[in-house]
């Protein structure tokens, strides 16, 4: 059973985003709409999802530590044209905090479950980050018949670097990681990085500045669904170690578009992507457009439209 509340019931008043945006959303109680699901999986967790709009469905499935408060932006625009879900995965955002199944084929699992629960037979599907990874796992555990087209933003096939895999090898999957336990501290912030042991540029790029759509997002889910660390950290191990070139290669059969940009530490294994699989197309965002990780949410509207476009009947097959 799903259970549905508004924003205001959750959260006990409206809030007030920092920067004026033209075509962004001033308020949340602008989103008159949105609503918060939650659901329980059969092994007794319930996670929330966040709701909005009529239309074809569309699903996002956020990177690791982030939940549906920091696609604020996109539920706003991209609600006009279809229904928007976004899906806090166990122990993310709103939903509960456990110490078991923090397993990407777990996540993968309780997407499953979650189309179940809000009756989708097919939508389409965006990943971003680890959530590219949990659509990965999807494909290979339950087939891609629920999808109607794929969109991927900016994940490595493979985090962890092998040390026999050559330089080409390396590039084309994406890794940059050659220790799971170094990494887990750097990302949790117990430690300084190393570029011997994870080699990344992505922190200097997770700021707002520059960008008022990211921090009005970013402040927004800051203050109303901080983040558990100690809880986020219980899937980086296996997120880290999966390596899911094969399920590119050999399982993704529907239209598929991957965004990255030239500041990304992985592009070039994105390009790699948008390349093998069958009907594949890459938009790689400009130095001075966003180009970076977080490129969805610093520039919503851009993306959204084009987003919009790949997912139109209109576009592709």
């Amino acid at each position: 059973m799903v259970v549905y509340k508004k924003p205001l019931e959750i959260f006990g008043r409206d809030y007030e985003f920092t920067n004026e945006v033209p075509g962004l959303p001033r308020r949340l109680s602008d989103l008159d709409d949105l609503e918060i699901g939650s659901f329980e999986t059969n092994d007794k967790v319930t996670l929330s999802f966040w709701k909005a709009g009529k239309g074809d469905p569309l699903i996002f499935i956020p990177g690791w530590s982030a939940n549906g408060a920091e696609y604020i932006n996109l539920l706003y625009i991209l609600s006009k044209q279809f229904e928007v879900y976004v899906l806090d995965q166990r122990n993310h955002g709103l939903s509960q905090k456990v110490t078991y199944g923090n397993r990407i084929s777990r996540f993968s699992a309780d997407l499953h479950e979650f189309l179940q629960h809000i009756d989708v037979k097919q939508a389409h599907f965006c990943g971003w980050s680890m959530g590219c990874s949990v659509l990965w796992s999807y494909i290979d555990l339950f087939g891609s018949s629920a999808i109607k087209k794929l969109a991927l933003i900016d994940e490595a096939p493979s985090i962890y670097c092998h040390t026999d895999w050559s330089e080409e090898e390396r590039i084309k999957a994406g890794a940059f990681a050659s220790s799971a336990e170094r990494m887990i501290d750097i990302f949790s912030g117990k430690t300084p990085g190393n570029r011997m042991a994870v080699n990344t540029d992505l922190f200097d790029y997770y700021t707002v500045e520059g960008a008022p759509a990211f921090e009005n997002s970013h402040t927004f889910a800051n203050e109303f669904v901080p983040q558990d660390m100690e809880a986020l950290i219980r899937v980086q191990f296996d997120h880290i170690l999966n390596d899911w070139r094969d399920i590119i290669t050999h399982k993704i059969s529907v239209p598929t578009l991957v965004f990255s940009g030239e500041c990304s530490d992985w592009v070039e294994s994105q390009r790699w992507i948008a390349s093998t699989v069958p009907d594949g197309n890459a938009i790689i965002y400009g130095e001075h457009e966003h180009g970076d990780h977080f490129l969805a949410l610093k520039d919503p509207l851009r993306f959204s439209k084009e987003l919009a476009t790949f997912f139109s009947p209109e576009t592709g097959k």
